[in-house]
């Protein structure tokens, strides 16, 4: 028998998904159906795939509720082959958005929306840009892995940088280098991650520093879906590898330009070690209804 299926197609900064809401955890889709669903040819088309179910419907769930009785909602992110993610940046602004649109959660200005993800915890706010999602703590990964790419002449060092899912930044020397990626191919890691990684090639812009705020351009091949037009959490280690490698003085305010826009990077000190938040839109585009085999 076939699943009958409501959902919206929504996006942040071109990175886009397909979401439905399954509030009590009662429909389990296969990773081939989510990446018939994904596929932009035979299906509906998107980055990824979005389950709003309740905290306490879903196993993975236990966790976020455990470090936040408020997370009432899981964000049930799949990649666009049907595999498991950690988290999503640009996905956790518009899982946001559905929830308020379709009266599933408020928010009032000032007040925080608490989200539960596999990466933990993710408080989201209104700002300016659309919103703002504080994506906790992150970490470096250690190590600097080779990273090779179709058409870039010579493999480069990457720094491995985790924000609640892995990541390998690389910094290229131009915006040449940059256009000339083929990134319709996987790129090569040496040593390769056990669970994969989403590699950003960064380009720094001139001047690298305006206003206190640092300007960065970069590309993305996400792990599982390909050459995005954006990456939230990629442009969260993008800002982070870059201010790194910059050292003492760099800014903790970061402007990241995407194919599909532009994002907003904040690093701020709370009582637990630095955060970091991602700011940008979000945007439902249309509603539909599918029948999956």
């Amino acid at each position: 028998m076939g699943i009958d299926l409501h959902f919206t197609k929504g996006q942040g900064t071109g990175n886009d998904f397909v979401l439905f809401s399954d509030p009590d955890g009662e429909i389990e889709l296969t990773p081939a159906q989510i990446a018939t669903l994904c596929d932009r040819h035979f299906g509906i088309g998107a980055d990824g795939l979005i389950r709003a179910v309740r905290s306490s419907k879903i196993a993975d769930g236990a966790g976020s509720l455990e470090q936040d009785d408020a997370a009432e909602w899981f964000m049930d992110y799949h990649n666009a082959d049907g595999s498991q993610a950690e988290m999503c940046g640009n996905g956790i602004r518009v899982f946001s958005k559905y929830l308020l649109d379709n009266g599933l959660a408020t928010l009032g200005p000032g007040e925080t929306l608490v989200v539960g993800t596999r990466a933990g915890v993710i408080d989201v706010q209104r700002n300016l840009a659309g919103f703002q999602a504080d994506l906790g703590r992150w970490r470096l990964d250690g190590g600097e892995p080779l990273v090779r790419a179709k058409n870039l002449q010579v493999a480069r060092p990457g720094l491995g940088i985790n924000v609640g899912n892995p990541h390998v930044v690389v910094a290229l020397a131009d915006d040449e280098e940059l256009e000339s990626a083929d990134l319709t191919f996987i790129p090569h890691l040496e040593p390769a991650p056990v669970d994969g990684a989403n590699v950003e090639f960064v380009v720094p812009l001139e001047p690298l520093v305006r206003n206190g705020v640092g300007h960065i351009r970069m590309r993305v091949h996400e792990r599982g879906s390909g050459e995005t037009l954006s990456c939230g959490t990629g442009a969260v280690a993008a800002a982070l590898a870059i201010r790194h490698w910059a050292g003492a003085g760099a800014p903790n305010q970061w402007r990241v330009e995407v194919p599909g826009g532009a994002v907003g990077v904040r690093m701020f000190a709370t009582e637990d070690g630095e955060h970091v938040s991602l700011s940008g839109p979000a945007e439902l585009v249309y509603e539909g209804d599918v029948t999956l085999n």
